[in-house]
């Protein structure tokens, strides 16, 4: 007997933007809906704010990529200080671990700039459209006069905000008061405005259109965050056996007695999902930890009389076990959390000493090869050479130049060298040394850099110095 064969199941690919099932979040208040708005401000404030902020005559945080020059308040850091990066990348993925292991996707919901400039979107849209149900009423409704009117004035005032942002954005790359002459001119630069209108457009498509399909498909942190979980990691969790089975009901009815969980099967908790996910399904990779349906919930249980809390944040097994807030704590504290902290503690300070104690002073000596060396009108020997010193602090510097190695070996125009805070001086430097002061061919030589009022700032350079 032949079988026939079980036909295979096709699973439907979603595409990465879908406008069928564009997700509506429903306006919420409450405790952490504050918090998410605190963290909007204090970034955007941040953002907007510090590249404007003035700090001994130039711009406090300027990545200059055309000077090669990274400033950081008093820090000053080249090309060559690019060995810095690694640390500060180890650190970075540390906290991330650190992070995540022990409060989950905090970052994701509070202060992640594809939820901030969402939450900020989501506010323009509301103003303009008015809330969820009326939103939805106008996405289905013909189009119209009036609704040409609303959709612009909606995407005029996004782009407006992007442009902004954009702005904003290359004014950490380029002094933001040239860009900002620039522009208002009509005379910006090819790549500024390039810069600009990209960024723009990157903040416009992806808080505007992607939104929620950017932290459920498209976010590699999404994908790979269930690794460093574990059953005492903090999620929003869903008090299944509180809450279950769930059904609508009168607020006097005797619900156990029927049954009946604490959920009353509202939805609330749903519409007010910017990503559009049911927390009552279980931790979900596209759960952002953002906790408005924690307010959502609260609010419903407080007018049915029921204690707060079907919905919250906790663990896994703080809700399987029953856990109190303090057990949450202590077992916080465990071996991985630890290991995390004690290592991004140790790296960061070493990191913060190694700044601290760094030498805000660069040498460099370039032996000019077209003349290894000439006699000059008395018999001595001469060699030339080319002194860079970069003063990588804030401010202004003299240094003097002292030459070892050679018996005899003096330096002509023997003078200072001052250098602003910041940037490069160049000198060039002749030697000389008596004929049969050193041996014939290549000699080691030694250039002290040196701060006239500070002794401790000095570098020590090895070059050569050659005799015919």
């Amino acid at each position: 007997m032949r079988h026939q064969p079980v036909p295979r199941k096709v699973i439907p690919i979603k595409p990465i933007f879908d406008p069928e099932a564009k997700v509506y979040p429903r306006t919420i208040k409450g405790a952490f809906t504050r918090w998410r708005w605190i963290f909007v401000w204090l970034t955007q404030l941040v953002f907007y704010g510090l590249c404007w902020l003035p700090w001994h005559g130039r711009q406090a945080i300027l990545l200059d990529i055309d000077q090669r020059k990274f400033y950081f308040f008093d820090l000053v850091l080249w090309p060559q200080d690019t060995i810095y990066l690694v640390p500060l990348m180890v650190l970075g993925a540390l906290a991330l671990f650190l992070f995540t292991a022990v409060a989950g996707r905090l970052w994701c919901g509070y202060t992640c700039p594809q939820t901030v400039y969402t939450e900020i979107f989501l506010w323009f849209e509301k103003v303009i459209e008015g809330e969820r149900p009326q939103r939805i009423k106008l996405d289905a409704a013909p189009w119209t006069p009036r609704k040409l009117a609303i959709k612009t004035a909606k995407h005029a005032t996004w782009m407006i905000f992007s442009l902004w942002t954009g702005f904003t954005f290359v004014g950490y790359f380029t002094p933001i008061h040239d860009l900002a002459r620039d522009i208002f001119s009509l005379s910006p630069g090819a790549w500024s405005s390039f810069w600009v209108g990209f960024y723009a457009l990157a903040t416009y498509g992806n808080a505007g259109f992607l939104r929620e399909q950017m932290c459920r498909q498209i976010c590699p942190y999404a994908r790979f965050q269930f690794v460093m979980f574990d059953p005492d990691t903090l999620i929003i969790a869903y008090d299944v056996e509180r809450g279950e089975s769930r059904g609508a009901r009168a607020k006097a009815v005797d619900h156990p007695a029927q049954g009946l969980g604490d959920c009353v099967d509202c939805g609330i908790c749903v519409q007010v999902c910017p990503t559009g996910i049911d927390i009552r399904d279980g931790l979900q990779n596209e759960c952002i930890g953002c906790a408005a349906c924690i307010d959502a919930c609260d609010q419903v249980m407080d007018k049915m009389d029921y204690p707060r809390g079907l919905i919250r944040y906790s663990t896994q097994n703080a809700v399987s076990k029953r856990y109190g807030p303090m057990d949450i704590v202590r077992r916080a504290f465990r071996p991985r959390v630890i290991i995390y902290s004690a290592v991004l503690f140790l790296l960061t300070a070493a990191t913060a000493w190694s700044l601290a104690t760094r030498i805000p002073l660069k040498v460099n000596i370039l032996k000019d090869h077209g003349t290894l060396s000439r006699e000059a009108d008395d018999g001595s020997i001469d060699n030339i050479y080319e002194l860079k010193i970069m003063n990588t602090g804030d401010r202004t510097r003299t240094f003097r130049l002292s030459i070892a190695g050679i018996d005899g070996i003096r330096l002509e125009n023997d003078r200072p060298i001052t250098v602003r805070g910041g940037e490069m001086g160049s000198q060039t430097i002749v030697l000389s040394a008596d004929p049969g002061a050193a041996k014939a061919g290549a000699n080691p030589i030694e250039f002290k850099v040196e701060d006239v009022g500070d002794a401790t700032v000095a570098v020590t350079e090895q070059s050569k110095f050659w005799m015919p």
